[in-house]
């Protein structure tokens, strides 16, 4: 029979025993430790990449010559000692919280070693110009810290491994965008399908650490700033119809053609990239380089700088830059470096924003802008939810919450008429590897040999 709670009861079972407290501030701990990881993560990202925006500025002919060198030292790195670090992090994070995949081989996927490893691949990475981006590879970086608090903790404590590594990604993703909202549904959108009720306080509690600790270093401020949205009427319906519309089939065809390159489809360059991955990941710095000085530099790194510009009403991303950006970002992906897809993915769409801006009222730019951005990251991950809380937050963008939610609802349904979900399919082609070969994933080829130690690093 029901009954109404005994508080006192209930205070006296808090207080009974000293472990179940000491298990909690360990929990905190490293929350607390996570969101210093990512902020240490975003402030070697940003300075690297300032660097190389100089040396680009001072040499800007030698990135034909540093970016490559650089890729395919990254991905020979990569492959001989932290395969499971290599591509963006949320693959990854969702591969070791897959029900198929024995327990014994989650630290392939999330630890504290390949913590450490994709905050310096991931910088070295910016060094290079690459076009890639922090915030997915946070996730991997703040999991990676939370599961390691598991072998400190009770044997008989309720909280288990999959909770941590839930609560270390949706940390990982707060502290990224200091967007907190965008961590709790990012937990149950895309990591764990639902929040349980036992799990709830520590993903909460982690976000919030995390979170806090990223605000006091960088400030409670909004990421892009404030976007001023004239009043929206009805005749913003149509370009807002036409950025979604592109925005929903751009995103489906870039998740098609990720999920066709690093699942190995079939084809002549994963033929070369398999048997070849180092010099592959060669040819796409290359490529990547000669990109970026087409495009002025425009391209290179994650694209927030000209996302800002174009929302203070300045054309840096042109069609064709756009186009460009879409490509660099693909063929960064498809070397193999450790790098995200999100801040690029938010620039392509607020490219495809700001183009149809041109065409429309002048007023509506910032408006088409966030929407793009909304349309194409949900129609590259089909979080849609996920995906307009993110713009939501990092342009304060509140007046334009029925608008950005209708965008990313509807370039995902888009997208799913094209593509598999990107993130899904990653993960299970991950699992399907580390349960049926005995190698790591990303395992031996003609060029590289992996470490002779397949045992998990914890």
């Amino acid at each position: 029979m029901n009954r109404e709670p005994d508080f006192l009861e209930h205070l006296r079972a808090e207080l009974s025993s000293g472990r179940i407290w000491l298990d909690r501030a360990i929990v905190l701990g490293y929350a607390i430790a996570a969101g210093l990881f990512v902020v240490g993560f975003t402030l070697a990202s940003d300075w690297v990449f300032g660097a190389f925006l100089r040396f680009h500025g001072a040499w800007p002919w030698a990135v034909l010559l540093t970016t490559p060198l650089l890729t395919a030292a990254i991905v020979w790195l990569t492959l001989r000692f932290f395969p499971g670090a290599g591509g963006s992090g949320i693959p990854q994070i969702k591969a070791a919280l897959h029900a198929t995949l024995p327990e014994e081989r989650r630290f392939r996927f999330a630890s504290l070693r390949l913590t450490v490893a994709k905050i310096g691949l991931g910088a070295a990475g910016f060094a290079a110009g690459l076009s890639i981006g922090r915030e997915g590879p946070s996730v991997q970086v703040a999991a990676g810290v939370m599961q390691h608090a598991r072998r400190w903790l009770s044997p008989r404590t309720t909280i288990d491994g999959r909770a941590l590594l839930v609560a270390g990604g949706a940390a990982g993703i707060a502290a990224a965008f200091n967007a907190p909202l965008a961590g709790v549904v990012f937990a149950i959108e895309e990591l764990s399908g639902r929040l349980e009720a036992r799990s709830s306080g520590l993903i909460i509690t982690a976000i919030v650490l995390a979170g806090l600790v990223a605000v006091s270093v960088f400030g409670n401020s909004s990421y892009f700033g404030v976007i001023r949205v004239p009043r929206l009427g009805w005749d913003a319906l149509g370009p807002g119809l036409l950025v979604t519309l592109l925005s929903g089939a751009a995103g489906g065809l870039f998740a098609r053609l990720l999920i066709a390159s690093l699942t190995g489809a079939p084809g002549r360059f994963n033929r070369w990239r398999a048997r070849f991955p180092v010099r592959f990941a060669a040819a796409c710095g290359l490529a990547v380089a000669v990109i970026g000085l087409v495009t002025g530099g425009v391209t290179f790194g994650a694209g927030s700088e000209a996302v800002k510009q174009m929302l203070q009403g300045h054309d840096e991303l042109t069609p064709l830059n756009t186009v460009l950006k879409f490509v660099a970002t693909w063929l960064t992906a498809w070397s193999g470096v450790p790098g995200g897809i999100f801040a690029p993915s938010l620039s392509i769409g607020a490219g495809i924003g700001d183009a149809v801006a041109s065409l429309a009222s002048s007023d509506l730019g910032p408006a088409l802008i966030a929407m793009g951005m909304a349309g194409f990251l949900a129609a590259v991950t089909q979080a849609p939810l996920t995906a307009f809380i993110i713009v939501m937050e990092m342009v304060d963008g509140h007046s334009m919450v029925l608008s950005l939610m209708a965008a990313a609802m509807l370039a995902s349904l888009v997208s799913r008429m094209i593509s598999r979900p990107l993130y899904d399919t990653l993960a299970e082609h991950m699992v399907r590897r580390a349960v049926d070969y005995s190698t790591q994933p990303g395992e031996a080829t003609a060029e590289v040999t992996p470490a002779a130690s397949t045992t998990p690093t914890r």
